[in-house]
């Protein structure tokens, strides 16, 4: 945005400039032509008084050195002919032969108007015919001829322009300034609320200055650091009521615990005791799974205090947790195949204990969920910023409509035969690999099976 509106600053201040400037140019060429003419027109006028006399006299000789003296102060041609078209006076290279003398001299001895002297620029060269008939009248007895040089007008033209030039350059460069600081001013609580926002999204309180730029913005940023105390007391709130329900749900959980262990050997209803006992350990598995939900949601913030982002190297971890899950495997009666080949470590920007924990929940799930006689891989795939682990098996998979509700909190597969979870584990498994930046992607496998995709940023990368 400040781009743009430095963009339409600076056009609008150069388009000011510019309609102030050249008017300005074209207003100092004419003066400087109109003082040639008037000039040239006055020495003109002198010569006709001069070429009269001499007429009437029948003697030039005084009109011929008046010429010729002219010529040499100001270098320029002047030449005078009689009604018959006999030079009188050639000084200055200017002669009856040139042909656009002769042209001017034919109109002007028919009293023809004299065309108007073109402005003067820098770069103009081209000297300037100027006649006058010497009588008065119809009564022509002769024409006064006076080429002048604009060399002088163009220099005096040439040094005005640039004095404008320079002039409208500082003017534009103030203009210039001037945007830049006006755009800054209006851009910059922009730039704090875009600030302030990036700050809600990490899980942190907005704080954005109140008092600087136009009111409507101050207004906004006001309302911004309310709502994210708002958003972010709220989150708070709602991450204490999980981790405190359960956490305090654990003491009389285990107090339950206890007593159907001392029960053991009285109960006569072994069926009715071990589905009890299976109970309460599906409620010890929830809760567990719910205080690792709430630190999962509540590692962005600590993030955003930059704690605990010791990068670990993918390749190792999963080598632990394959070697770690391959018993469990087997009973289960599933192969659990590692990805070979790895030589150099593989960084990713999560911690080692957050990573394993991810791999535990993809391969708890694979092993318990892909079922007997099914092939189980994890590898990895790298690129410069970014590192995939995927978890693929070849077992039946998930229906299309399932694969999208499959992290959601609390939701299992159904089906006759499916494991009994907690629904916990790929929600948890989600949020503690978007808290580090990356993404949790479930896909269906050809003919038959699941492949989980989990996409860490690279460690070095913003």
């Amino acid at each position: 945005m400040r781009t743009r509106l430095l963009a339409v600053l600076v056009t609008l201040a150069l388009a000011v400039v510019a309609a102030f400037a050249v008017p300005l140019l074209s207003a100092t060429a004419d003066q400087r032509t109109q003082q040639l003419v008037i000039s040239r027109n006055s020495d003109v006028d002198r010569f006709v008084v001069l070429a009269q006399q001499a007429v009437d006299s029948g003697d030039a000789a005084a009109l011929s050195a008046d010429a010729r003296q002219y010529s040499s102060l100001y270098s320029e041609g002047v030449l005078i002919v009689d009604a018959q078209r006999r030079p009188l006076v050639e000084t200055g290279g200017l002669t009856c032969s040139d042909r656009d003398a002769r042209t001017l001299i034919e109109a002007t001895l028919r009293n023809e108007p004299e065309a108007p002297v073109e402005r003067i620029r820098p770069w103009s060269d081209t000297p300037v015919l100027f006649a006058r008939p010497v009588g008065t009248g119809t009564r022509v007895s002769g024409v006064v001829l006076l080429r002048a040089s604009v060399t002088a007008a163009a220099a005096d033209v040439e040094a005005a322009w640039s004095a404008i030039a320079a002039g409208a350059m500082v003017v534009a460069a103030l203009f210039v300034l001037l945007a830049v600081l006006l755009s800054r001013w209006m851009v910059r609580p922009l730039v704090e609320l875009e600030t302030g926002v990036l700050a809600v999204a990490g899980g942190r309180r907005a704080q954005v200055p109140e008092r600087s730029g136009p009111r409507e913005l101050r207004s906004l940023a006001a309302s911004v650091n309310r709502m994210s105390d708002a958003v972010v007391e709220s989150a708070n709130q709602q991450q204490r009521l999980v981790a405190d329900t359960s956490h305090q749900l654990r003491n009389p959980m285990a107090a339950l615990r206890l007593r159907l262990d001392l029960l053991g050997t009285e109960v006569e209803n072994r069926p009715a005791y071990e589905a009890t006992v299976a109970e309460v350990e599906r409620l010890e598995r929830i809760l567990d799974g719910l205080l690792a939900l709430a630190t999962a949601e509540s590692t962005a913030t600590r993030l955003a205090a930059r704690a605990d982002d010791e990068p670990a190297d993918l390749a190792a971890v999963v080598a632990e947790r394959v070697d770690a899950w391959r018993l469990s495997a087997d009973e289960a009666g599933a192969t659990l195949v590692p990805c070979e080949g790895h030589t150099e470590p593989l960084l990713v920007r999560t911690p080692e204990s957050e990573l394993a924990q991810i791999l535990d929940v993809l391969l708890d799930n694979a092993v318990h969920h892909a079922g007997r006689g099914a092939t189980i891989t994890a590898s990895w795939e790298s690129t410069s910023d970014s590192v995939t682990l995927v978890v693929a098996d070849d077992g039946p998979g998930l229906p299309p409509e399932d694969l999208a509700r499959a992290t959601e909190r609390f939701w299992r597969a159904g089906g006759d035969g499916a494991p009994r979870g907690t629904g916990l584990g790929l929600a948890i498994a989600r949020e503690q690999t978007r808290a580090r930046g990356g993404v949790l992607e479930l896909r269906a496998v050809e003919p038959h099976g699941l492949q989980v995709r989990i996409t860490l940023p690279a460690a070095g990368t913003p």
